[in-house]
């Protein structure tokens, strides 16, 4: 591949709209170009990455025993609505009719196709297992695409499903694929973690998230310092609490005017903010309903919305607040509180607390669950923390940022059960299928290898997901030496079957020398003035910037040393 020959329009600047590192070096390494918000065109450079990602995921589907298919992106809305989730789905699934009035979907992901397909073509046990995938653009309207590949409207998908008799073998393809994605991941050169995940819109009773570890991913990783435990901080489960068992003091009424927040309420009654109790509102599908945390710790609100089972959930305002309790903000507590009260398990093992007291400028000393008020569950509810101990050896946490490229569920028989997917089991009882799901974030894996692999002057590729393994400097182009060297290892490297650039545009050495670190190239060879007054042509790892001297004869099988080396240590 020849530089002045291809689309690799490099800049020189930043584009404004790039707020992480990888979208910025994406466009200023012409990988990619906006079409429009959430949506990009990959430039040849680009593309050849993201086929790097797909052939790995291919070689390592088909070696788990996973078959490849292709379902149709645009899905009937009336299979949707087999499962509900249609309705539920919420705005982020593109709906539209088409000129015979019939609704239908962008797919987001191909629950309901895969489930119509295999309730289609199977009937007996004999039939099962089945695992099929593909690797196919899917569209979620974001209400903010951003960071470019990380989280943007249109993007490519790896999804695989599978189907099996009984949970025991569901179980087995489960751990098939958990093992096909640490294999994945791992040759693509990225440092990664599974962590124990929420399962979201897709549904299902277990599910662990991949996450590449970055300081700039959207996801809190939770992390034991001395065991295995690893979650997401949406999934992460707090140790159970020991319980106070301190004597119960008589309630005691204090006026507080005007002192609403927590900081200021504990100054005013010298307390601590583990010692009080805040009271917090949420709207879940329409019915206000109220939390208990202590006052230095958060709701952790898809803990709460997995607890209700609801589809939607929002912390409500002021206004909102009072309109429900007929309390102002700040003043809101348990004691005969008259919605429908939640209470965190933290709380729950307390005794003699602060709360609201249900009336403007008082709070109420005291009070203790049991006695002054009941709850309609008490569960995990909270953020955990840092200073939490691990809930599975009690060790000390730590949290890391990380970025999710791969979630795998069990979905059990919820897609099945609805849309009527049976079979025929060995004694001739109809049987729903068992299903998991394994999601692959394809295009977004190039840019998590990149915002975990870059410097200050461009991103620095893997070998196994660079878009080519060599860039070549033709730093003389009217020196005959030079060149006809150039074009000789040009060749010879071609013929090895080396993926390789070659520079050979009429720029000044500075500017090839930039876009050579740009584009994260692993390995470059400079063919310029070391020839001519020294006989030896350069190499140069661009991970680490050492650098070797070597005569022209030696270059080509070095550089199949070194890029065999890398792709056998990946």
């Amino acid at each position: 591949m020849r530089f002045s020959r291809s689309l690799i329009p490099t800049l020189k600047e930043t584009p404004a709209e790039a707020e992480v590192a990888s979208h910025r070096l994406l466009l200023r390494a012409g990988f990619i170009r906006k079409l429009t918000a959430g949506i990009y065109t990959y430039l040849p450079l680009g593309l050849a990455a993201i086929r790097k990602v797909e052939t790995i995921v291919r070689e390592e589907m088909n070696r788990a025993g996973a078959q490849e298919i292709l379902m149709p992106m645009v899905q009937p809305a009336d299979l949707w609505r087999e499962t509900g989730r249609y309705e539920k789905y919420g705005p982020e699934l593109l709906r539209f009719v088409d000129r015979h009035e019939r609704e239908s979907c962008l797919g987001p992901t191909h629950e309901e196709v895969i489930t119509d397909l295999l309730r289609r073509e199977v009937r007996s046990y004999r039939d099962l297992p089945q695992n099929l995938y593909q690797i196919q653009t899917k569209f979620r309207d974001e209400i903010r695409p951003r960071f470019g590949l990380m989280r943007g409207r249109e993007f490519i998908m790896k999804d695989a499903y599978s189907f099996d008799v009984d949970d025991v073998a569901a179980g087995e393809s489960y751990q098939q694929m958990f093992e096909a994605y640490k294999r994945i991941f791992t040759r693509c050169g990225l440092e990664f973690r599974s962590v124990l995940a929420d399962s979201g819109t897709i549904g299902g009773s277990y599910s662990h998230e991949f996450m590449v570890l970055a300081d700039t991913g959207e996801d809190t990783l939770v992390i034991c310092s001395a065991c295995e435990y690893a979650a997401n901080s949406e999934k992460a489960e707090v140790a159970i609490p020991a319980t106070d068992d301190s004597p119960m003091l008589d309630l005691q009424k204090v006026e507080t005017p005007g002192k609403r927040k927590v900081p200021v309420v504990c100054e005013f009654m010298g307390i601590e903010p583990h010692e009080l109790v805040k009271t917090m509102v949420f709207d879940a599908d329409g019915e206000p309903v109220a939390v208990l945390v202590r006052g230095d710790r958060t709701v952790q609100e898809v803990k709460l919305k997995n607890l209700l089972g609801a589809a939607d959930i929002e912390m409500l305002d002021d206004k909102a607040v009072f309109d429900a309790t007929g309390v102002p903000t700040g003043y809101l507590g348990p004691v005969g509180i008259k919605i429908k009260l939640l209470v965190d398990r933290e709380v729950a093992a307390m005794r003699n607390f602060v709360t609201g007291g249900n009336e403007k400028n008082y709070h109420i000393k005291s009070v203790n669950m049991g006695r002054d008020f009941e709850a309609a569950a008490v569960a995990d509810l909270r953020q955990i923390t840092d200073s939490d101990p691990c809930p599975a050896c009690g060790a000390q946490l730590g949290m890391k940022e990380g970025i999710e490229v791969g979630h795998v569920f069990k979905l059990g028989t919820g897609y099945s059960t609805a849309m009527k997917a049976v079979f025929q089991d060995s004694n001739g009882k109809e049987t729903p299928m068992v299903m998991g799901c394994y999601g692959i974030g394809v295009s977004r894996i190039v840019a998590a290898a990149i915002e975990q692999n870059h410097d200050e002057n461009g991103m620095i590729f893997p070998m196994a997901l660079a878009p080519m393994q060599v860039v070549l400097l033709n730093l003389g182009l009217k020196d005959e030496q030079i060149t006809e060297t150039a074009e000789l290892l040009y060749t010879e490297l071609q013929g090895k079957g080396v993926e390789i650039l070659l520079d050979d545009r009429d720029e000044r050495p500075g500017s090839k020398f930039k876009d050579a670190d740009l584009l994260g190239i692993p390995l470059r060879i400079t063919v310029g003035k070391s020839l001519t007054k020294n006989g030896v042509v350069e190499i140069r790892h661009r991970k680490d910037g050492t650098t070797e001297e070597l005569v022209p004869e030696q270059v080509t099988a070095r550089i199949v040393e070194l890029i065999d080396a890398a792709m056998s240590n990946g």
